[in-house]
């Protein structure tokens, strides 16, 4: 497939390159490990780290010709595989920890910024792999630097499992307490979703799915800073117009993305997966999405009209996206997560967003409540209610929702955890007082809703 560009459209994207803070934010290599399965933990160990050094050696390399080629920034060139409670279903916890470890001695060799996958599936229940993997979480994420981790814990098919929720809690705060001297860091490599996605390239929650052939490329575009532009030049324009402004914008980002994946897919001989078109924001001044909702005549992200406006950004993002590609995929949307949003930030220090807002953005954003600093002294019960809350958001309305939280120990809400780089920092939120400890004790399985027949 060959895709051209007019003059003007190529004039326009470099505009947006140099002041306005578009770029793609990862080329994502998917790796299948099926094939790497073994009995022998020591000779699973090696076949891991084989295939991913000799499928993604060059992907660094290859980025940084395509990025110097088009004078379009790469960010982040990241490797993600298959479901480790899959491809390593007969290990215990600790075999899963060296099988992290190998993951991220594959990740320093080939130069990449973040390996995904240390994953697992149990929308429905465990297997011992799945357990296994879960139970090593918490050191796996301490004791790598690049290893991320997710875990689905329901679907709108299956509805939600409440055992993998309750687990899920403890394993989010002994990660953070694991790292309690780097702001919890481990647990900000760590994400809980509902109807994950098996091709999404974003870190922490990218995955290789069952269903993905053996090698492919998925790439994620990003460009607040160019629809905030958009948006703040179009004061006088109506709803309709202003959809119209953020489609022919998303339109032009998404034909970018397609191009650089598919440059990387021939370069590396692998077939192209999906672009990802969410606005995806960054720490940096003007690459904010709170800053584009604000340009629709919010004083402030988080005040009343805040959830109208982001359904409608998120809503318009799809559709440009959609008609500038047949192989959008991923997430797509809109990302609000705090930390890494400098309008998100500063629309929490000054009292205008609250979790609870967040959760009701997460009803019509493209994924869930992101990297949102709490408490220290947060109970694990409080953690996993979180996740109920938003995986029941998730399997109602047929979305993906997820959790990543950070629990900052020895720190009270109010007070400010810093991670660096993209990750950014953020003060810490409020959480409610009240205990939800006997609702999510119950255990078992949150039933799929009744629109889960229609399909």
């Amino acid at each position: 497939m060959t895709i051209t560009f007019a003059r003007e459209e190529i004039q326009q994207t470099i505009n947006m390159i140099h002041k306005e803070n578009l770029d793609i934010r990862t080329i994502t290599m998917g790796i299948s490990l099926l094939d790497c399965s073994s009995d022998d933990i020591s000779r699973m160990e090696q076949k891991i780290y084989d295939k991913i050094t000799q499928k993604a050696g060059q992907l660094v390399q290859i980025g940084e010709q395509i990025s110097a080629r088009y004078g379009i920034p790469i960010i982040n060139k990241r490797v993600s595989v298959t479901p480790i409670a899959i491809a390593a279903a007969q290990m215990n916890s600790e075999a899963m920890v060296r099988i992290a470890k190998s993951l991220n001695r594959a990740a320093r060799e080939i130069g990449i910024n973040f390996i995904g996958g240390f994953s697992a599936l149990v929308q429905k229940g465990f297997t011992p792999g799945d357990l296994a993997l879960i139970d090593s979480i918490p050191q796996a994420l301490s004791e790598t630097e690049f290893v991320c981790s997710s875990v689905n814990i329901g679907t709108t098919k299956a509805g939600i499992n409440m055992d993998a929720v309750l687990k899920m809690g403890s394993v989010i705060l002994k990660a953070a307490q694991l790292t309690a001297d780097q702001d919890g860091i481990a647990a900000a490599k760590l994400v809980v979703f509902c109807n994950a996605p098996e091709d999404n390239p974003f870190m922490a929650g990218a995955f290789h799915g069952v269903g993905e052939p053996d090698c492919t490329i998925n790439v994620g575009v990003s460009g607040p800073g160019v629809v905030a532009k958009v948006v703040k030049e179009s004061p006088d324009a109506d709803f309709s117009e202003l959809s119209n402004l953020i489609k022919q914008t998303s339109f032009k980002i998404t034909r970018m993305g397609e191009l650089i994946g598919r440059a990387a897919s021939k370069a590396l001989n692998v077939p192209f997966g999906i672009v990802d078109l969410s606005l995806a924001p960054t720490p940096a001044i003007g690459d904010s999405v709170a800053e584009i909702l604000e340009n629709m005549g919010l004083e402030r992200c988080g005040t009343h009209g805040t959830t109208a406006a982001l359904a409608l950004l998120n809503d318009a993002v799809k559709k440009g996206g959609a008609m500038a590609s047949s192989h959008v995929g991923g997430l797509s949307g809109a990302f609000i997560p705090v930390s890494e949003d400098a309008g998100m930030v500063r629309a929490v220090e000054e009292g205008a967003l609250s979790l609870d807002k967040l959760e009701a953005m997460t009803c019509v954003c493209s994924v869930g409540l992101d990297m949102i600093a709490l408490p220290g002294d947060v109970s694990a019960e409080t953690i996993s209610a979180i996740i109920a809350d938003e995986a029941a958001i998730g399997m109602i309305n047929k979305k993906t929702t997820a959790v990543r939280v950070i629990p900052a120990i020895g720190k009270k809400a109010g007070e400010q955890v810093e991670f660096g780089g993209l990750l950014g920092g953020a003060p810490i939120m409020a959480l409610h007082p009240h205990s939800s400890n006997s609702f999510v004790h119950r255990g078992g399985r949150i039933p799929a809703p009744i629109i889960s027949l229609t399909n």
